[in-house]
């Protein structure tokens, strides 16, 4: 059977790839033509004001798409970054809200409403959104060629907006990984440097963005997964508080799991595009879509923060992977900014333990031993991401051997750090599951007394100890998500912008650059080759708290204008 089962897995990623090319290649000649000077006018003009230019009838919704669509089919060339292309669909519900005015509050199939604040907008989705008559297969054959019966809920309040979703992007089947490789769709690769990775699990997602193919899309975070993937590959995103953005009706490979939630969260091109974004979803009051969504409304922070002294807190090292020369370049770049204009920068050095933050979390994700996402499988044979397979494969080894590798580890190697987090990789009982969720709320109330005594009004760190890995990268680096990762345990609000690019003179490792004694550091930095990595973006994570999103927003804001004033922003790659 396993052979049987295989040959199947085989057929049905071939017959998904061929139709995905019948797709491009049946789209209506327009978009396989060069991008004309009004395709890149629309594609270089910020969303807000494509979507009032469509409102007052000076734009066309049709030519809107059109040049999405054309740059799209060009990003999915260099970089492999679509799953489903809904573009005549797309057209289809153009013409029917053309028609009719807009029927709104329905599936997509009902068309878009043009008087929206998103009129007109094309909006790309990873490919765990449920959109009706198409597939979310996540990168599993096993969930191939099953079109979902409804659109999700964020499907119908991006409609509703007058938004017209048109593509869907690649993951890593079991969107546990900074990577986006599957046997159904491919290995989507960075847009910058090719070989690498554009980040993971949205990383098809922020391939796609980052090339102008779109300037708004909706990704998912449950260790990194927008925040990462906007490092890697060049652009904006926020992570979002569990409640605060719609993800109701999607897909998921691990469905129940909640010790650490994954949310629904923006990506864009563009700072302004994320502002206003962020801010239109929540205006749509997605609690009235989703029963998850909380009822809280926008709130305008900027008054309050600029007649402030707002406190930025600097955690410069996890204790478990030290930032590459890169990363702490970009860092320093920040800190030196903000305080190029008088803001109250603070070194970090007595936080709560953020291994200990990485240890519960990532007890509290694999809490079922991996069998869930691996029933999603096939076969054997099929492709796992490395990282997961080695967590999958560790988790079914017997008892006994891993407590010999763990006093191995801990008793002749010294490991400390990789020892701790080994010792309890097993499928855990519903008791140790309680015992687990009632040490992370003790770690968030410690986080929480932190942030009091020392005034914090955000902290800011580097997303990733190294910017992007190459393909394949994952075998050595899917323990190093710390910096991303406590975040979610924590439940705060987080943002990540692009800061500057690996340079390979001012990055190169040096004999005096000492990598900390332990497991997960020496396999990253395995991967770092400044030279190799030469153009990789590289961003900057800022944090605030639970449910300030509007907050984050501004602090991205600020950090981006500082950058500027002192000639150090980051160029986005315009059409």
């Amino acid at each position: 059977m396993t052979l049987i089962t295989y040959l199947a897995h085989r057929r049905t990623c071939k017959n998904k790839q061929a139709a995905r090319e019948a797709t491009i290649t049946n789209l209506p000649p327009v978009y396989h033509s060069p991008l004309e000077q009004h395709d890149c006018e629309i594609l270089n003009t910020p969303v807000e004001d494509a979507a009032r230019l469509v409102r007052k009838g000076e734009w066309k919704p049709i030519d809107i798409l059109r040049a999405y669509g054309k740059r799209a089919i060009k990003a999915h060339e260099q970089t492999n970054c679509l799953t489903e292309v809904m573009i005549l669909d797309a057209e289809e519900w153009l013409g029917h809200s053309l028609a009719s005015g807009g029927d709104v509050g329905g599936d997509v199939g009902g068309g878009v409403n043009l008087n929206g604040p998103l009129a007109g907008i094309p909006v790309s989705l990873k490919d765990t959104v449920n959109v009706k008559g198409y597939d979310s297969c996540i990168g599993y054959s096993k969930l191939a060629n099953k079109p979902a019966e409804h659109d999700a809920a964020l499907v119908r309040l991006l409609k509703d907006a007058g938004a017209v979703p048109f593509v869907k992007t690649n993951v890593p089947v079991t969107l546990l990984s900074f990577e986006s490789a599957n046997d159904v769709w491919g290995t989507t690769e960075n847009p910058h440097v090719k070989g690498y990775s554009p980040g993971g699990s949205t990383g098809g997602e922020a391939a796609l963005i980052a090339l102008g193919g779109s300037r708004i899309g909706v990704g998912t975070d449950v260790a990194g997964s927008v925040r990462v993937p906007a490092h890697y590959s060049g652009i904006y995103s926020v992570r979002c508080s569990i409640g605060r953005f719609p993800r109701s009706g999607n897909v998921t490979p691990m469905p129940g799991q909640e010790g650490v939630t994954a949310v629904y969260s923006p990506m864009t091109k563009t700072m302004e595009d994320l502002s206003f974004f962020l801010k239109t979803v929540i205006g749509m009051k997605p609690w009235t879509y989703d029963h998850h969504v909380i009822p809280l409304p926008w709130r305008d922070v900027r008054e309050e923060m600029e007649s402030k002294s707002v406190r930025w807190g600097v955690l410069r090292d996890d204790g478990i992977v030290t930032p590459s020369p890169a990363c702490s370049r970009a860092l320093d770049s920040v800190i030196i900014a903000l305080k190029s204009q008088a803001h109250e920068v603070v070194e970090l050095n007595n936080n709560p333990s953020v291994f200990e933050s990485l240890h519960t979390a990532s007890r509290l994700l694999g809490s079922d031993g991996s069998a869930t996402f691996s029933s999603h499988f096939q076969s054997f044979f099929e492709f796992n991401d490395p990282g997961a397979r080695q967590m999958s494969r560790y988790f079914s080894l017997p008892r006994w051997f891993k407590f010999l590798h763990w006093a191995f580890v801990k008793y002749v190697r010294r490991d400390e750090i990789w020892a701790a987090l080994i010792k309890d990789w097993s499928p855990i009982s519903s008791a140790d599951q309680w015992k687990l969720v009632s040490k992370r709320e003790a770690i968030r109330a410690e986080w929480h007394k932190f942030w009091d005594e020392n005034g914090l009004d955000f902290i800011v760190s580097v997303p990733n100890a190294l910017p992007a890995v190459p393909h394949g990268g994952m075998k050595n680096g899917f323990t190093n998500c710390s910096y991303t990762f406590i975040w979610n345990l924590m439940d705060y609000a987080a943002g990540v912008l692009p800061v500057t690019r690996v340079d390979r003179e001012k990055d190169a490792l040096t004999p005096e650059f000492k990598i900390n004694n332990n497991a997960v550091a020496k396999s990253a930095y395995q991967d770092y080759d400044a030279d190799k990595m030469h153009g990789l973006p590289v961003g900057v994570q800022i944090v605030a708290r639970r449910f300030e999103e509007e907050k984050v927003i501004w602090g991205l804001e600020k950090v981006k204008s500082v950058l500027e004033d002192v000639g150090e922003g980051y160029v986005v790659v315009e059409c």
